[in-house]
């Protein structure tokens, strides 16, 4: 630096030695609102260190990272939604970028990094749910079930939601809306016949947590689970539907879970506790509970399946077995139908289209319908119905009603 005297030299360079070293940027902050839960997304330039601090009057959830500074397209804090009043971001003189959440109500919050996936860099996830325990669903009442009978629940499962758009087609089809497109009208056509009801999982663009959707269907006491996807894989030429239910690694792997966790699994088996029971004995009960769940599944699946074949394409002509999270529930018969393949040009096309998200939502009715006609639970209309019945009654062809919600 020539021409600068030493004093000034020497303030210029501690000056550049004293600024901060920043390791990441953040490229932006996303706010996702559910009917239970806040998910608050930072998207991040790399990995990154920070610390969550939860803080009362007023409500609030402080998120620290060092080392991290505002991009240009963070600089506007992004409106608030659901528990998140508003959002304030700042760097303190530590040099670690905060970021304030000032909430509504009291919550319970935890944090997680995220690493890069297809559609995302790194993520700084923060969910925001209830501070007390979650008051358990009050089940479905059956609105056309006579006294001594009841409804069958089906639980309807639109993967993905929120901040997971899922695979997306060529022509940016997002398979988020597509299946919660589908779900609702399987929904609809589920509640349009006698001695059925469904729940939908979710009901909006945000997303539920994988166990959350087995929660919420075994606290609706839900008959069975069905989770709806579209497929996406690298050669674009592959198309058609496919069937899942839980490979038995999967239900050893969850099996293990439970009973680990089983003084938290009181109802579990029918309200049978595992809490109060030694370990073989509970192994025994669990073991018994999942195996028939999982052979109604496989028969469930395989009517599903049968129906699809009937309506179009379909890749796998056995029901598949896999890992899903959400069909892990040791007490539900479950089933994930992916319905096509996103990733072909030709069926992302077709997926849009209300007449072919109709025309796959009454195959999997049509398969759901058979399993219970020919399974029917004691104590439910549809077994009153089964007996009553030589022929199997007529399924209606239009869409029905949206489905129930939460």
């Amino acid at each position: 630096m020539k021409g600068l005297p030493h004093c000034c030299l020497g303030l210029l360079l501690a000056t550049v030695l004293l600024q901060p070293a920043f390791a990441v940027d953040v490229r932006g902050v996303r706010v996702w609102a559910g009917p239970d839960n806040t998910r608050v997304v930072v998207d991040l330039s790399g990995s990154a260190q920070h610390n969550l601090t939860v803080l009362h009057n007023p409500e609030r959830v402080v998120l620290d990272v060092p080392g991290a500074r505002l991009g240009k397209g963070a600089r506007r804090p992004p409106a608030g939604a659901g528990a998140v009043k508003q959002v304030r971001m700042s760097r303190n003189p530590s040099g670690n970028l905060r970021v304030v959440l000032d909430l509504s109500r009291p919550t319970q919050a935890k944090s997680f990094l995220t690493r890069p996936n297809a559609h995302y860099g790194y993520r700084l996830v923060i969910d925001l749910g209830a501070a007390a325990p979650a008051r358990a669903d009050k089940p479905i009442k059956a609105k056309h079930a006579p006294s001594d009978a009841r409804d069958l629940i089906i639980a309807v499962d639109a993967g993905h939601g929120g901040e997971d758009p899922g695979a997306i087609g060529k022509n940016g089809t997002r398979e988020k809306d597509i299946v919660l497109a589908i779900a609702r009208e399987l929904a609809g056509r589920i509640n349009a016949e006698p001695g059925m009801r469904a729940m939908l999982t979710r009901n909006g663009d945000y997303f539920v947590p994988l166990r959350d959707r087995m929660r919420r269907a075994r606290a609706q006491q839900a008959d069975l689970f069905v989770s709806i996807h579209a497929d996406s894989i690298r050669d674009r030429s592959i198309d058609g539907s496919s069937v899942y239910i839980l490979s038995q690694r999967g239900a050893t792997d969850e099996a293990s879970r439970w009973l680990a966790e089983r003084e938290n699994a009181s109802d579990l088996i029918g309200g049978v506790s595992l809490d109060d029971k030694d370990d073989v004995l509970a192994s025994v009960l669990l073991d018994l509970s999942q195996s028939a769940s999982l052979n109604a599944s496989q028969v469930a699946a395989e009517r599903v399946l049968h129906s699809l074949t009937q309506a179009g394409e379909v890749r796998k002509h056995e029901v598949q077995q896999a890992r899903f999270m959400v069909l892990k529930s040791p007490d539900i018969p479950s089933m994930l139908v992916e319905t096509a393949y996103i990733s072909n040009p030709q069926e992302e096309l077709r997926l849009r289209t209300a007449a072919q998200q109709a025309r796959l939502a009454a195959a999997i009715h049509h398969g759901v319908h058979d399993y219970f006609y020919a399974n029917p639970p004691m104590g439910t209309r549809i077994a009153q119905l089964a007996a009553g019945r030589s022929a199997r009654p007529v399924l209606a062809t239009s869409a029905g009603a949206g489905g129930t919600g939460e």
